[in-house]
């Protein structure tokens, strides 16, 4: 019987999936951010915040080495593991999980398979510090986005932002005043 034994298969062999999955770990290690299917996303999340994990292994000398080899065992490219170990892991010291994002994108064109975006969180804030009470104030602390195109659709959300408060209260003070 197979009860709770959940596999990604999507049609492909146990050697493919795992060759895709590696590849896709390696792609989203180096770029950052990568556009595929739901699917595919949310077994990729598995792969990658385990080996964020392993990458946040360094107490000792024989302990990180441990982990190089695993992670180069899984991944296969030992340039993408320096990179994981060397940059990504160590932005990720102090916080517990949680290391990837999933954006949904809607149906792609062809097939109708659910689309996203799947990308590494670029700074090291946990939802708890977020959700904590800030000083009368202080400032709020933006992301700085993976790629130009985030750079532009931060500003133009920011503008609209901006734009639908100046009609709100344009529409407050003219009730006001009528009143």
């Amino acid at each position: 019987m197979r009860h709770r034994k959940h596999t990604f298969k999507i049609n492909r062999t146990g050697s493919h999936r795992r060759a895709m999955m590696a590849n896709m770990a390696c792609s989203l290690i180096v770029e950052g951010r990568i556009k595929t299917t739901l699917v595919r996303a949310k077994e990729l999340r598995k792969i990658v915040e385990k080996m964020i994990t392993l990458g946040k292994r360094g107490s000792s000398d024989t302990r990180r080495h441990a982990a190089l080899r695993q992670a180069v065992a899984y991944l296969r490219q030992p340039s993408v593991v320096r990179v994981l170990f060397d940059d990504i892991a160590p932005r990720f010291a102090n916080r517990a999980g949680g290391y990837t994002r999933i954006m949904k994108l809607g149906p792609r064109v062809g097939d109708a398979a659910e689309m996203c975006l799947i990308e590494i969180l670029t700074d090291d804030v946990s939802p708890k510090a977020e959700a904590a009470p800030k000083a009368e104030g202080a400032e709020k602390t933006v992301a700085a986005p993976a790629t130009q195109e985030a750079a532009e659709t931060e500003e133009a959300v920011e503008a609209t932002v901006s734009e639908e408060d100046a009609e709100t209260d344009a529409v407050v003070d003219e009730e006001k005043n009528a009143g």
